[in-house]
């Protein structure tokens, strides 16, 4: 008898206590979503108030997936400083605020392992940004080619992943034509664009990429020709086809180079980069490409030391 009524106490009391116990866990822990895990972070107080303030609180707070690059208050701090604005300002700009938010979210999750380095990224803004490996460090390279380290990634939400940037990224705001105005060294190919009457085409939607000549670039070509700027300036109709030779109708950031293969200019022509990110031309002329991935809001840069031809003359 005892060891009936012992083996029955025995079994209801870890029964009872197995069945209650993960329910009452899984009940009480709730996983924070995007919205609590800044908010639960004092780093991010700012941000905190920002996504607020741009109505952003739902759709951070959604079912997702989505990927949060988060500025720190110091960070916020720059960009007060860099803008020459107030946090209340800054705050009371909705539009502002939502478009830049907005370009700090990706829509999908994407861990630190799973960054597509070098290439473009699109945000929920639309605009791009880029992400490179700098030595140990994951750098940033916004719109306006301004850049943020990554100080700390992969941080879990119910929803997405949190990686925390030092400094505030901004959208591009200037277009291919734009950019190239505050390069001085590009400024006869700024004066070949508008001699062309290509302006306009360069100021369109795109996305273009753009192999632009240096001044030193052109200074070369004048003398290979045996021609003066003036004289290049006033044939537009070959400017026009070689400006058309140095321009691609999709973005292409260095990371993304066919290289080896065959490039399709808008001029119908094709040219060739090598590992070393050299261009062949169809004359078999070549241009180092000095500067990459300056990027623009209608697409990329990429600079180069000598101008590089189609096959005519």
């Amino acid at each position: 008898m005892l060891s009936s009524c012992g083996g029955q106490k025995d079994h209801a009391t870890p029964a009872a206590a197995t069945s209650a116990t993960p329910a009452t866990i899984t009940s009480a822990i709730a996983v924070p979503n995007l919205v609590d895990v800044i908010k639960a972070d004092p780093r991010f107080s700012i941000l905190a108030e920002a996504v607020v303030a741009a109505d952003l609180a739902g759709a951070l707070s959604g079912p997702g997936p989505l990927t949060l690059f988060a500025p720190t208050n110091d960070a916020f701090a720059l960009l007060l400083a860099e803008l020459n604005v107030s946090k209340v300002q800054l705050l009371a700009d909705k539009a502002l605020l939502a478009s830049v938010l907005s370009y700090h979210v990706l829509p999908a999750k994407v861990a630190k392992a799973d960054v597509p380095v070098g290439k473009a990224i699109t945000t929920l803004q639309v605009g791009i940004f880029k992400i490179d490996s700098v030595g140990s460090d994951l750098v940033v390279t916004d719109g306006r080619n301004r850049t943020a380290r990554i100080t700390q990634t992969d941080i879990s939400a119910s929803n997405g992943l949190v990686h925390v940037l030092d400094k505030v990224l901004l959208p591009a705001n200037k277009t291919l034509i734009e950019t190239l105005q505050t390069k001085p060294e590009l400024s006869v190919l700024i004066e070949t664009i508008n001699a062309a009457g290509l302006a306009g085409a360069l100021n369109a939607a795109g996305p273009f990429t753009l192999f632009a000549p240096t001044n030193d670039a052109f200074a070369a070509l004048f003398a290979e020709l045996k021609i003066t700027k003036s004289q290049m300036l006033a044939n537009p109709a070959l400017i026009t086809t070689v400006l058309n030779y140095h321009l691609l109708s999709s973005r292409v950031l260095k990371a993304e180079v066919p290289v080896g293969s065959p490039i399709k200019s808008v001029q119908g022509s094709t040219f060739v980069i090598d590992a070393g990110f050299v261009i062949t031309d169809q004359l078999g002329r070549k241009s180092k490409i000095t500067a990459t991935d300056l990027l623009a809001s209608n697409g990329v840069i990429h600079v180069i030391d000598k101008v590089i031809s189609p096959p005519v003359r």
